[in-house]
């Protein structure tokens, strides 16, 4: 059975090749290989496999029903040969391997960077892909085998998502030292709304929640920024005395200075949850097992 599959390892290639490019021809020059060669492959193996899983259309190819199900089977195939080498590496006491994660913004500045170091330093040969997700982009990455874990905050669906840890992170106000908001004793959302707002986009967790306790409450948010970039809202309400949102995970005030945070009341703004996850049923590779380890213990 093992023999089979690795032979059609190079064929299962060629295959993802042509779904990435829509057609035999831009998958042949991106392969290195003649058009008519691609074709009698995957003619061939459709022949071995019983059905064919392609739809042949007038400007390229697309999966059918058949073929989804087998990509599906692919990529499930090469995560279960990789957590194999990864436990052929182990034996030999240098650990090796590749973790990918789909995460938040919020992770990027702080916390990934120093857990990222933090685990190389015992494990060099280890490498890292780390994607940039708003909430519901991290779910669809797991469940299409395109990373090993996601740290999201706030996820959409959770139909494929294996929680392993869960944080509540309370949504702070972020706002220039100088701001009337420093002398409140306790921050409600109020007292941030009536100010020049800079917001997340739509998709964002944090948007979500502000969203759902401005409906609550009544209130309209009409930012006079709306961005992707968390960065960008750190670094704007320093310029415009504004006021933005994030968590406290990827707010750091000792590292920018004039730039201060508070929790807002949660009177006003319920705590939302930062998640570590992985696809359900999935046996994750030992370096990327090994890393969640790490996480859950760095979250607690």
């Amino acid at each position: 059975m093992m023999c089979n599959k690795m032979r059609h390892l190079k064929t299962f290639e060629l295959i993802e090749a042509v779904v990435r490019a829509g057609s035999v021809r831009k998958a042949s020059e991106d392969m290195y290989i003649t058009a008519s060669a691609l074709n009698r492959r995957i003619q061939g193996f459709e022949q071995e496999f019983g059905s064919p899983i392609f739809e042949r259309l007038p400007r390229g190819m697309r999966l059918n029903p058949a073929g989804e199900l087998l990509m599906q089977h692919i990529l499930s195939q090469r995560t279960d040969l990789a957590r194999v080498q990864s436990q052929v590496a182990d034996l030999s006491g240098q650990r090796s391997g590749h973790v990918s994660i789909a995460c938040s913004q919020a992770l990027l500045p702080y916390f990934l960077p120093q857990q990222i170091a933090a685990y190389r330093a015992k494990h060099p040969g280890v490498t890292f892909a780390i994607n940039v997700r708003d909430r519901e982009q991290a779910e669809s990455d797991l469940a299409a085998f395109r990373c090993d874990l996601a740290l999201v905050f706030e996820p959409v669906h959770l139909v494929d998502f294996q929680v392993l840890h869960v944080l509540p992170q309370a949504v702070h106000a972020v706002f220039r030292s100088d701001n009337s908001l420093t002398r409140k004793s306790e921050l409600r959302l109020r007292d941030c709304i009536t100010q020049k707002l800079v917001l997340p986009s739509a998709q964002y967790g944090v948007r979500h929640l502000l969203e759902l306790a401005a409906t609550r409450k009544g209130h309209t948010l009409s930012p006079v920024v709306e961005t992707e970039s968390f960065e960008l809202i750190r670094h704007f309400v320093k310029h415009e005395n504004a006021v933005g949102f994030q968590i406290p995970v990827g707010l750091n005030s000792a590292e920018q200075s004039g730039v201060e945070h508070r929790p807002i009341s949660e009177k006003d703004v319920p705590c939302g949850q930062l998640l570590l996850g992985q696809k359900k049923g999935r046996a994750l590779p030992v370096a990327s097992a090994k890393f969640s380890q790490q996480l859950i213990a760095a979250l607690d």
